[in-house]
């Protein structure tokens, strides 16, 4: 029996974790929801434009308490939200009794990657298929895995960069480390390691420009002007800047039944 026991622990380890669902397909409404919540979250924010090469200055809108609600939003649609709320509640109570630490109100951690859950937990894209992330490498990872494991049903497909032209409610997403990837296949073979990112929703796209919404840049939600060539492909970033390693094509209503071809 002794020796049995670790012999029947091994052989329950040696199980492989069962296969997880295919992800479903949705209608053209999600992706179409998608870029109208992004825009309307600009719009509200005050409309702040970053155009190529150029970094609008940062303005205290994050923590101005007026719009304390919308980073709580935000927050809340991750499952993990790293003491953000408690402590930034604590920051909200300051801001409103005049105390000098309101001023730091919603600054750490950085809520780029709960802007982005927000949105398509807004836009009725289930967990399964996007599960939202205080960090943008989780999302980054679990979208990947399902485009390898089921090619012709997953919601996003990565892409590199300059591989075809943005459209929107595709997914751009950078690194911000100090020795960045420059494609995603770097990032697939070293799945599951924490690495700076930033993603961005592209909410326009055509022929010389590309234009992504995205949140806590300038502690704002901002609209960035990207560069592209004739074709609409975005060309390679100013030295010194984030890099984009993926594009993630969006199939949100672009696969059967909603399409007859992927």
């Amino acid at each position: 029996m002794r020796l049995l026991l670790p012999l029947l622990l091994l052989s329950a380890c040696a199980v492989a974790p069962p296969r997880p669902d295919p992800p479903l397909a949705y209608p053209p409404a999600a992706r179409e929801r998608m870029v109208r919540l992004a825009l309307a979250e600009w719009r509200d924010w005050g409309g702040i434009v970053a155009a190529p090469g150029a970094t609008p200055a940062a303005r205290p809108a994050e923590s101005d308490p007026a719009n304390f609600p919308r980073l709580l939003a935000y927050w809340r649609a991750v499952p993990q939200d790293e003491g953000a709320i408690a402590r930034n509640r604590r920051l909200y109570a300051a801001a409103l009794a005049g105390a000098p630490a309101g001023a730091a109100l919603w600054r750490e951690p950085f809520w780029s990657a709960a802007f982005i859950s927000w949105v398509l937990a807004g836009a009725g894209v289930d967990r399964r298929e996007f599960p939202p992330s205080a960090a943008h490498a989780d999302y980054v990872d679990a979208l990947i895995r399902d485009a390898l494991a089921f090619p012709a049903t997953a919601p996003f497909l990565p892409r590199r960069p300059g591989e075809m032209a943005p459209r929107p409610g595709d997914l751009l997403c950078a690194d911000r480390g100090p020795a960045p990837i420059r494609d995603w296949r770097q990032r697939a073979a070293d799945a599951g390691r924490f690495r700076p990112m930033h993603c961005d929703i592209v909410v326009a796209a055509g022929p010389g420009a590309v234009e992504a919404v995205g949140g806590n840049v300038s502690d704002s939600v901002t609209l960035s002007r990207l560069a592209a060539d004739a074709q609409g492909v975005l060309l390679p970033r100013a030295a010194g800047e984030p890099a984009w390693f993926v594009l993630f094509e969006n199939r949100l209503g672009r696969l059967p039944p909603w399409s007859a071809t992927p």
